[in-house]
Parts: structure tokens; C-alpha cells; sequence
């Protein structure tokens, strides 16, 4: 028997298995995975109404809420393509990525109904403007509306091409203009699979949805934890003091966090005053992280944690750095400082450290290479862009872009993006070991490293940082710390101390892009390759 991969048969699972289950907690409403089920139905139902059809567009603009993670159902269901979108992205930005994909309906919560005003003369593919909220004179009809009114109509997904489109997640853009990633029912559906061998205990598990789900593909816990019938508790913004609060009132097990948000954590002042004992695994990724916030992290919350890694065109997950099967720690030293790396791969995926003729590199923890990686999970490739894809896309490998280093045991460790490798003198220069630098002083919030121009050596190491409410630091008491840590050459050669936030992705990352154009305005930044 040969049925169709698609993860519409994670909602059909999880409203039959675990039908009077709550299954999703948003504010003040809850849904059993039956209601959430009939939701999914009626909005596919209330598109269909619309004239959505096949291949179809549905853009959202909008927050964690249930309507999101329902559109990541319903809009499949309607044999349409669901689309969320970076919160974050300026009104150029979004008129780029509505018009790239050719969108026909865009939801929205009523904070950016100022902004939908703005896109509307620019997005003339949109046929549909809708309310995720109350009435606005922004949109045509609100969600309530939409889902309410419609008739729930099973979807026979048998029928299903499981190589069609399921979903569309333009790239952060931080090193570059966005691309749509494409991503298919099957990448979607065994994606799910890979990610639930490493879950632990799901029938008890509260999964806190932290990471936006417009990011990554919500780094596949709408399908895995909905397959596995888990309790997922919405997070509409990420603030530290709310999440705290939500830990302790819905005694959540699981969390995800980029390293910034992490550190926003640690540096809240409610930090310890609510009960976080249910929390059993914090996920860091989105950006490589440290043994110090791996242990900081471990020691606020008496939890495993650990990175992993992974992109938008992987859906996302590649690697963990969770405990590995025949590796022994000799001490809790060597334990975070595993935990930290980029990790080992998940099942189902392959992943290789290559030179740029394609040959594995050493497995000496020194020798850098590119990532590559092949998976059922890695994209169909760039929406409308088959140039993009066939530069990523070589000899059935996905080329990252990440430069690592990997050990006798498998495990990676990223130490740059392959753009942003520091040439100093002749000189590879990691912007991540150097930020990694900074941030094990305890006054740093936040900080990026990156290159600036120099006639003598052709570009030189620039640390920006920012610090915790409170404290302060002078350039040179941290280029004295830096001393002691670091060799000569990494050095930054100028410590910019910031006082407001530094500019970031919808998900938490640094925009280096915009920090480094400071520096090289004018100028042409040397390419690599």
C-alpha cells in the first residue's frame, strides 16, 4: 500500500486519537484536537468559498495564534499553499515577498491593519483582505466570518500530490534579498517523522511555541507536536516575563529559543520568581550558541539543553546536540561544551563537511569545510527562482553555506557563515568564536562581529555589542578581556558599545548585513566565494 505523504493526516490523527485532548491553548481559549480539527476544516471549507484553488497563495500576517497554526491545516486542506510572513519585514520588503509569491488572500491581526492599508495600492495579486480579529475597514470580511459560516468537509487525502507545494517561508533576508522556499507535503510529512524520534515523552509533553511559526516552519513543531497529539500552548510574542509566566501556569515541558531570546531570559529580573520545574528540554538554535549559555541556561532551569541546526530550506531540522548513543561525557565542562555544538544528524538525514571540491575534511575539530546535506526534508527548491536552486542544489546535495569543523564522533561545530568568515591579512578570522568570546562576559546582552575595511590588512574584526540593563563596559576593558581568550589576529579592532538593541530577523537573528553596511558604505565588500 502506497498513501500519500501529507501532514493533513497529523490533524486527521490527532482529532481522532486525541479527540477530547486540549490540544491548543491560545490566551484564554482552548481547543481539544477534535474542535481543532473541525476548524482546520471550515477554514479549508471558507477558502474554498472564496475561490481558492489548488496552488493557490494564502498569505498571514500575524503573530503565534491558533488562527496561524490552524492556517497551517486548513489552507492545505483547501489544496492551497499556506504562506506566513515575517512580522518584521518592512513595507518594501513585504510588497517584494507578496508579489514574488502572487498571493490571493492575506490574513492579518489588526496590528498591521495600518500596513495592510499601505500594501494594498502595491499587491495587486490580492484579492482578499482578512481579520484574524474584529471587523476593520482594512479588511473585507474577518476570520470569524471565513471559518464560522462554512460547513467542516472531510478532505479525502488520499488524493493528495504529495509533491505539491504545502507551504511557502521567505528567508529572513539577513545576508541578502528573501527567497521562498518551497516545501511539499512529503517534505513536510517525513520532516515530522525525523523530528519525533527525538522527542521525549510526548504523551505528557507541553510544548511552549516560542520560535514564530512564520519562521523556519515553526521549526516543525506545528506538524510533530500535532502528530503526536501534544498540548501546544501558543506564544504570541516572545517576552520574557509572559513566558515565564506561561512556564509556570501551564506547567510547559519543552521550549525553543534563539540564543538572544535565551539571554533576554537569563537577564530578567522574574527570573526564579515562577515555577519552572515541568520544563524538561530548552531547543537553542537559530544561531550557534555557547557553553556558557548551554550551562547558564541548565542551571536557571534544572534542564537538559541543547543545540541543534538547521535552515528554512531543510524545514528546518538537520542536526541536535542532544546526548548521543555511545559518547561518553568526561565531566559537566565537556558536556556543555558538546551540547553547544551544532550537533549530530537527526534520522533520515546525511550531512557532510566538505572542501570545496566536494571531499570530506578531517575529522580533526580543525580542518573547515562547507556543510552539505541530503534529506526527504531538504526543499523542492526557491519559488520561481530554479537559478537560486541549482546553485544550492549540486549532485544531490544542499549546500548551506555554513563553514564547520567536525570530530572522530560525528559532531559538527559551525564557525561561520561562508560569507562571513573574517580575511584578515591572509588570516580566516570566526565571527562566531569571537562573539562567543564576548558573550562569557557577564555585562554583554548581545554583540555581532563583523568585518570592516582596512588598507592594510583588507578587512579587520569590528565587535558591536550591547549591554545588560545596568551594566556597562568601557572598549577597552573589553579588549583587555578579549586579551585573554583569543589570539592577536582576532582581535577586534574597534568595540562599538550600543545602547539600543541591535537590529534583528523576525526570529531573534542579528542582522550582521545592516551592521557591516556601516562600515562599508561606499566602499565594495570583498565577495566570496
Amino acid at each position: 500500500m502506497n498513501l500519500p505523504l501529507t501532514p493533513i493526516r497529523f490533524v486527521y490523527r490527532a482529532a481522532g486519537v486525541f479527540s477530547t485532548k486540549v490540544g491548543i491553548i491560545c490566551g484564554q481559549k482552548t481547543f481539544t484536537y477534535a474542535e481543532f480539527g473541525e476548524r482546520c476544516e471550515r477554514l479549508a471549507a471558507g477558502l474554498r468559498a472564496l475561490g481558492v484553488v489548488a496552488g493557490d497563495r494564502v498569505a498571514y500576517l500575524s503573530f503565534n495564534t491558533h488562527q496561524l497554526l490552524e492556517g497551517y491545516y486548513g489552507v492545505v486542506m483547501a489544496g492551497a499553499i499556506v504562506m506566513p510572513i515575517n512580522v518584521r519585514l518592512s513595507i518594501s520588503e513585504l510588497t517584494v515577498v507578496l508579489n514574488h509569491s502572487g498571493a490571493r488572500v492575506l490574513l492579518f491581526e489588526n496590528d498591521f491593519a495600518a500596513t495592510v492599508d499601505q500594501l494594498k495600492p502595491a499587491c495587486p495579486s490580492i484579492e482578499h483582505y482578512v481579520t484574524l480579529d474584529a471587523a476593520h475597514p482594512a479588511a473585507s470580511m474577518t476570520s470569524a466570518e471565513l471559518v464560522d459560516g462554512a460547513q467542516p468537509d472531510r478532505v479525502d487525502w488520499t488524493r493528495v500530490d504529495e509533491n505539491a507545494i504545502a507551504e511557502l517561508f521567505y528567508t529572513s533576508g539577513s545576508t541578502g534579498s528573501p527567497k521562498g522556499v518551497a516545501l511539499t507535503h512529503r517534505n513536510l510529512y517525513l520532516h515530522a517523522l525525523y523530528v519525533a524520534t527525538i522527542m521525549s515523552d510526548p504523551n505528557n509533553m507541553v510544548d511552549l511555541h516560542t520560535i514564530p511559526l512564520f519562521h523556519a516552519n515553526g521549526w516543525g513543531r506545528p506538524q510533530t507536536s500535532t502528530f503526536l497529539g501534544v498540548k501546544q500552548v501558543m506564544v504570541r510574542r516572545f517576552e520574557p516575563v509572559s513566558v515565564l509566566k506561561m512556564i509556570a501556569e501551564h506547567k510547559a515541558t519543552d521550549m525553543s529559543l534563539v540564543p538572544t531570546m535565551a539571554n533576554a531570559i537569563l537577564a530578567c529580573p522574574e527570573l526564579g520568581r515562577h515555577d519552572s520545574s515541568s520544563l524538561s528540554r530548552i531547543l537553542l538554535g537559530g544561531a550557534a550558541s555557547s557553553p556558557t549559555l548551554v550551562e547558564r541556561l541548565e542551571k536557571a532551569f534544572g534542564c537538559t539543553v541543547a543545540s541543534g541546526y538547521g535552515l528554512s530550506e531543510t524545514s528546518p531540522v538537520l542536526t541536535t546536540a542532544l546526548p548521543k548513543p555511545g559518547v561518553a561525557y568526561k565531566n559537566d565542562e565537556d558536556r556543555w561544551q558538546r551540547q553547544a555544538l551544532t550537533g549530530w544528524p537527526i534520522p533520515g538525514v546525511e550531512v557532510r563537511v566538505v572542501d570545496p571540491n566536494g571531499v570530506d575534511v578531517p575529522r580533526d575539530n580543525e580542518s573547515i569545510g562547507e556543510i552539505i546535506a541530503r534529506s526527504d526534508n531538504v526543499m523542492e527548491g526557491y519559488f520561481r527562482e530554479p537559478e537560486a536552486t541549482a546553485a544550492v542544489i549540486r549532485s544531490g546535495w544542499f549546500h548551506t553555506g555554513d563553514m564547520a569543523v567536525w570530530d572522530a564522533d560525528g559532531f559538527m561545530k559551525i564557525v561561520d557563515r561562508k560569507k562571513e568568515i573574517i580575511i584578515s591579512g591572509g588570516e580566516n578570522i570566526s565571527s562566531i568564536e569571537v562573539e562567543k568570546a564576548i558573550y562569557a562576559n557577564d555585562a554583554i546582552l548581545e554583540c555581532a562581529v563583523v568585518a570592516a575595511p582596512d588598507d592594510k590588512w583588507g578587512e579587520v574584526p569590528v565587535a558591536i555589542v550591547v549591554c545588560k540593563d545596568g551594566r556597562s563596559i568601557t572598549e577597552e576593558e573589553m579588549l583587555a578581556f578579549l586579551g585573554e581568550r583569543l589570539g592577536r589576529f582576532k582581535l577586534p579592532r574597534r568595540v562599538v558599545i550600543e545602547l539600543e538593541a541591535l537590529p534583528k530577523t523576525g526570529t531573534g537573528k542579528i542582522r550582521k548585513n545592516i551592521l557591516r553596511e556601516r562600515f562599508w558604505a561606499g566602499r565594495e565588500k570583498r565577495i566570496q566565494g
